[in-house]
């Protein structure tokens, strides 16, 4: 076996996706006819559940292109391709020294994410009230208890009621 080319890149969320994809990973745990070990399926059930599942390769390659310009380091817009920040809030982290490197244009760097990548895909509803997670739980129960606050507990009033 001849060795082309050895550790010629990083890779991208949406590139190991695909490589889990192309060796036959899926969601569906039950799936016996692949050579996909238990551990490539639980990271393709990860990676589904990311912005890499929405991206391409051309939109990848376009972004590279464009954001040239603002001097990122290679870790820099890798995090930025896997993360797929909507927000300045969301690009800080990634960024080193954010405020002294990109200013004013960090606005524009957001833009530019939200215009290449596409919005990220809604994650799978389930309609089974059994399968609710404990967020959605606790949001309908904060709902049902808007006006009455916490810990507070009922008391009696002077003419018994």
């Amino acid at each position: 076996m001849k060795i082309v080319q050895a550790n010629s890149g990083v890779l991208t969320n949406f590139d190991v996706l695909k490589f889990l994809e192309s060796r036959g990973a899926s969601e569906d745990s039950a799936r016996v006819f692949s050579d996909v070990t238990p551990s490539e399926n639980k990271v393709y059930g990860y990676l589904f559940g990311t912005p890499a599942r929405g991206q391409t390769t051309e939109n990848i390659n376009e972004f590279k292109e464009k954001c040239k310009k603002y001097d990122l380091a290679e870790a820099e817009v890798l995090n930025i391709i896997n993360t797929r920040p909507s927000s300045i809030v969301g690009i800080y982290p990634l960024i080193e020294n954010c405020d002294l490197r990109l200013g004013d244009t960090v606005e524009e760097l957001v833009e530019l994410v939200v215009e290449v990548f596409p919005s990220p895909l809604p994650a799978k509803t389930v309609e089974n009230d059994a399968k609710t997670t404990n967020v959605e739980k606790i949001e309908d129960q904060n709902d049902n208890d808007e006006g009455k606050p916490e810990n507070e507990e009922e008391m009696e009033t002077i003419d018994g009621s």
